[in-house]
């Protein structure tokens, strides 16, 4: 089964309601001990990098997401859910992140041309062009996005999917079992379907 973890930061039932779609086995799960009936998790999430720690906190579920990602199990985070994988976000400086990937969001720039937030449609570019997160997915699809900060830079082995919006940046990161992207898959159509339809099949294989 894979858990839908429900710690109260939005976009679950869109999450819910494509995994359902899908025909994939999917539940919310709303206490760290109902981790142990899944063989995978999607952290999903929406709102301020602050509130989301706050809650993940608050329902026992860091330490836990920490355990599962040093146990190499699989984990999919989405927007938010991503961003809270990093030490911390300008957003909520004083707050820290689960510290499982090393680096700190930043704000997109000002800019004349482009809004802050990123809110719509942008594309994927797939630099490494066989990834299995990408199968069935041409490079430089449209995802959904809506964001105001990003991954200004980490490991460059973790880098599955990069996204313009006036310059390049991380969109996607895949570590061993552990995938996340800043778009949302549930809300992206048909590719973000696929997306979805991959992270499940990897899974499969590799447990």
């Amino acid at each position: 089964m894979i858990g839908i973890i429900d710690y109260g930061m939005g976009n679950l039932g869109s999450v819910e309601n494509a995994c359902r779609f899908l025909n994939l086995k999917a539940q919310l799960i709303t206490a760290p001990e109902e981790m142990a009936r899944c063989r995978a998790l999607i952290l999903p999430g929406q709102g301020a990098f602050g509130d989301c720690m706050q809650n993940l906190n608050q329902a026992g579920f860091s330490p836990a997401v920490k355990a599962w990602i040093k146990e190499d199990k699989p984990l999919l985070g989405v927007c938010i859910g991503m961003q809270i994988l990093f030490e911390g976000s300008e957003e909520s400086p004083d707050v820290p992140g689960l510290g499982v990937l090393p680096g700190v969001l930043k704000k997109f720039p000002p800019s004349q041309s482009l809004k802050v937030p990123q809110m719509g449609w942008n594309r994927v570019l797939q630099p490494g062009g066989d990834h299995p997160m990408f199968s069935e997915i041409p490079d430089r699809a449209f995802f959904y996005f809506v964001h105001s900060y990003y991954v200004e830079k980490t490991d460059a082995d973790w880098v599955a999917g990069e996204t313009e919006y006036g310059f390049l940046y991380t969109s996607v990161i895949h570590r061993s079992n552990l995938f996340a992207t800043q778009f949302h898959p549930e809300k992206s159509q048909e590719h973000g379907l696929q997306l979805l339809r991959n992270f499940s099949a990897f899974f499969d294989q590799e447990i």
